[in-house]
């Protein structure tokens, strides 16, 4: 069982870092697309078309097997960088997840009521003060339930870097399963190990919801 411990520690390691770069560059990607300039919108356009469309397995097969030549060819490089299988997953990850966290944002966004920018305005706010005090709170309460759903697929999908080689939990549960010729007692084991972080995240995002939406039942009542 120590060496399904190790591999868990990996699978979370890729996972939570997999999952916070995404959510940082999907919500600037998320941010820049409100922009009507016509560019943007055609290079946003292009890529959450790719992205979304193309399995994640492939972007990590795409990105280990073929990352050292691309990294080579953009920094003109005469020796080759080695693409480790964590580094292929967690940039696989980060880029896939950022378009959805970035779609997501984008329609929080245009879901507010126009009112409130132009509150906003009317108080003379900077564009800082008034994303950070007045829209992002918002918006952060409409996508949270979206998030969750991103949150979790995250997590199902780390598994698939473990075909690029990386010893994370289920490749490790496979690899005692063979030594010990038990593979259900340790794929039962790598199951219960996503359904209890499952079980575990429900309430917990359930209760963030709770407090996101307290204030606005205050309103209500």
């Amino acid at each position: 069982m120590r060496q399904i411990g190790g591999g868990a520690v990996v699978t979370m390691q890729l996972f939570v870092a997999g999952f916070s770069l995404a959510l940082a560059l999907g919500t600037v990607i998320g941010i820049i697309t409100l922009s009507r300039n016509v560019v943007i919108q055609a290079v946003w356009r292009v890529y959450s078309s790719i992205i979304m469309g193309v399995p994640s397995l492939l972007v990590i097969f795409l990105l280990y097997y073929g990352g050292s030549a691309i990294l080579t060819g953009l920094f003109g490089m005469s020796r080759s960088i080695d693409v480790t299988p964590f580094g292929a997953g967690l940039t696989a990850l980060t880029i896939v997840y950022a378009a959805y966290v970035a779609e997501l944002l984008h329609g929080a966004v245009r879901n507010l009521p126009k009112g409130q920018f132009e509150a906003c305005a009317a108080l003379n706010l900077s564009a800082f003060r008034a994303w950070r005090h007045v829209i992002l709170p918002q918006v952060a309460r409409l996508a949270f339930p979206g998030l969750v759903n991103i949150w979790l697929i995250v997590l199902k999908d780390t598994p698939l870097v473990s075909l690029a080689g990386l010893n994370d939990l289920v490749a490790n549960a496979k690899i005692a399963a063979g030594a010990t010729n038990e593979p259900f007692v340790f794929f039962i084991a790598a199951s219960l190990f996503f359904i209890v972080f499952s079980a575990l995240t429900m309430p917990l995002a359930a209760r963030i919801e709770v407090r996101f939406n307290r204030g606005l039942a205050r309103v209500n009542t």
